[in-house]
């Protein structure tokens, strides 16, 4: 598995293939297009990260993020639970926030790297929708798997699925 420029892995190895969002986007761009229209639907990217820890109960907490210059990317308080979790593990699952109105679901899995560019991080605070200091971590999210489900109302039951898998050597 390569590694991104400025990008240090927070795990040995998963055993599976992982790409950054450009790479997701263009082996799957249905997908990818509809789950950052997911993602991005209240004007700024929202979603609700899933981390675990193997001597913790998974946490969920609301996150920001953006995806810039091909990378999905989330900053999170240096030495908060959620960023011990991401270090001491590294294992994700990303959920957009779900909205009545359209519900339709999206979610991607993976492991983060954290970024420490200077150039990606400074493009990423430049559009980033509150400060993000030095006490603030930059991670990229890699994805390993996504899976979109698509209802026409609230009352359509179940969802239409598709999905998409890294698979390894790709």
């Amino acid at each position: 598995m390569s590694t991104t420029p400025g990008a240090r892995s927070t795990a040995a190895s998963y055993g599976v293939a992982a790409h950054g969002w450009a790479a997701f986007a263009a082996s799957a761009p249905e997908i990818a297009r509809a789950g950052r229209a997911l993602f991005e639907r209240s004007g700024s990217g929202r979603g609700l990260l899933a981390t675990v820890r193997a001597d913790a109960p998974p946490r969920i907490n609301p996150v920001s993020l953006r995806i810039v210059d091909g990378r999905l990317l989330v900053f999170v308080i240096a030495g908060s639970a959620k960023d011990r979790d991401l270090l001491d593990d590294g294992r994700y699952a990303l959920h957009a926030q779900w909205d009545p109105a359209v519900p339709h679901e999206f979610l991607v899995r993976g492991h983060v790297r954290v970024v420490d560019d200077a150039a990606v991080r400074a493009g990423a605070i430049a559009v980033w929708p509150f400060e993000a200091d030095d006490s603030y971590r930059l991670y990229e999210l890699l994805v390993d798997s996504a899976l979109l489900g698509e209802r026409a109302s609230d009352d359509d039951w179940p969802p239409v699925y598709r999905s998409w898998r890294a698979q390894s050597g790709s």
